[in-house]
């Protein structure tokens, strides 16, 4: 694939996800919507990383590793916000801690966290226009 094609394909498969996060979060299944939220995010870092240059994207769901690898310089509250929204992959997949974020995925939590990852979706699709 080529770097726009590339690019493409990771924007595409974020606005996939991106439909399926607003469908989970409408029917109050706030812990897999925060989940597809990270997603969204990572693939377009993955997508903004390729736009960047990178010729193959690495393989891991850290957003504050793959920011880096995209060479987008971010302030410490987007790396605060990157931490969290990277531990939604993690404890919305392992049994360990599951029953903790199922009870911390209010809805007031999760209104909160979707809010912020449809801004940045925003901000990121911006940054893939430059």
């Amino acid at each position: 694939m080529q770097k726009e094609e590339l690019t493409r394909y990771w924007v595409d498969a974020s606005d996939v996800d991106y439909r399926a996060m607003n469908n989970l979060y409408t029917s109050k299944d706030y812990v897999w919507a925060l989940f597809l939220g990270h997603l969204i995010i990572e693939k377009l870092l993955k997508g903004l990383a390729v736009k960047n240059g990178v010729t193959s994207v690495i393989k891991i769901h850290d957003l504050n590793k793959l920011a880096k690898t995209a060479k987008l310089e971010i302030d410490d509250p987007m790396k605060d916000l990157f931490d969290i929204l990277t531990s939604f992959n993690i404890e919305a997949r392992y049994p360990d801690y599951k029953k903790e974020f199922y009870e911390k995925c209010t809805s007031e939590f999760s209104s909160d966290y979707i809010t912020k990852i449809k801004e940045l979706r925003l901000w990121l699709l911006e940054q893939l226009k430059k």
